[in-house]
């Protein structure tokens, strides 16, 4: 708000100004003062009024810190929106863009990230490792899109929401969990060296993959539920399987014992992991059945009637 002549009121008056119609209204008898004002001050992206730290930035391009001069190019263009002919024209198609490479992998990595609905602070941090690694030797001639899924694998180890590396192949184009795996190496021995110190990034556990799986399977609230109680008593074991082969495992003996029971094999297909390997998992729960699977979910007759 601010002070300006009302005629009406014939004294200096406090004013609103209304933004969306362009007026400067009297805030004591309504009389609109000017109406259709255009604001000549500079346009701005954020609107951090309220907050102690502003710090406005201007329209345009997004920056991006992890390209040269933050991303921002320039275009010689015609008339037509093409490239202009001549000297000029010919400048500009000589000219590289250093960050060409940089700018094809985050690419690739937001690509892989939204085909397997990961977050935004999971591609930052990809982005951020992709950028650390770029051009060290023992990358170089490496299948990209083992790397590209190797960096997002890292990233959601470290923002504690892991993906399984099968998942990765299913997206990254007919990359092998080979390949990812030893591309998934080399970085992390690399970020290791530049920082001097071991690389964190999370222990695994099953109940880091249950919820996900139970969703996609479609199974009932109580029944999830259940699952991820099982899942926290069993980790209690020494059960000596991958956390997915027991989160794959569990998921099938809670399906067993409620009325919205899951074909062996949607389970495979959702979790990836071999009808076979399930049911060996399986076999090493079941002496331990009574105690993990909750009381309120099933009794002891419905559990030994369960069939190996």
């Amino acid at each position: 708000m601010a002070d300006l002549f009302c005629q009406d009121c014939n004294r200096q008056a406090e004013v609103v100004f209304d933004h969306s119609a362009g007026d400067t209204i009297c805030s004591e008898c309504g009389l609109v003062l000017e109406s259709h004002s255009v604001d000549e001050t500079s346009e701005w992206r954020t609107f951090a009024n309220e907050s102690a730290d502003k710090d406005p930035a201007r329209v345009g391009g997004p920056y991006n810190p992890l390209l040269t001069h933050g991303g921002l190019t320039t275009v010689i263009s015609g008339g037509s929106g093409e490239l202009m002919s001549g000297s000029v024209g010919k400048w500009q198609s000589r000219s590289s863009n250093p960050d060409k490479h940089l700018i094809q992998a985050f690419s690739a990595i937001s690509a892989m990230s939204d085909r397997l609905g990961l977050v935004t602070t999971i591609k930052d941090r990809a982005n951020e490792i992709y950028k650390k690694v770029e051009d060290q030797k023992p990358l170089r001639g490496r299948n990209q899109e083992a790397i590209v899924a190797a960096c997002l694998y890292i990233a959601c180890r470290q923002e504690n929401k892991p993906r399984t590396v099968k998942e990765f192949c299913s997206v990254a184009n007919g990359t092998t969990k080979k390949e990812i795996g030893r591309a998934k190496e080399l970085i992390v021995k690399h970020l290791e060296v530049e920082m001097g110190q071991s690389v964190e990034m999370g222990t695994i556990h099953a109940s880091d993959y249950l919820r996900r799986f139970c969703s996609n399977l479609g199974m009932t609230n109580q029944a999830v539920k259940a699952a991820q109680e099982a899942v926290q008593k069993s980790e209690e074991l020494d059960i000596r399987r991958s956390p997915i082969s027991v989160a794959a495992a569990v998921i099938y003996i809670i399906t067993q014992l409620s009325n919205d029971t899951k074909p062996l094999k949607d389970i495979s297909v959702v979790t990836r992991v071999a009808e076979g390997t399930i049911k060996n998992s399986y076999k090493d729960l079941h002496p331990h059945l009574s105690r993990i699977i909750p009381d309120w979910f099933a009794n002891e007759e419905d559990i030994k009637n369960l069939r190996i």
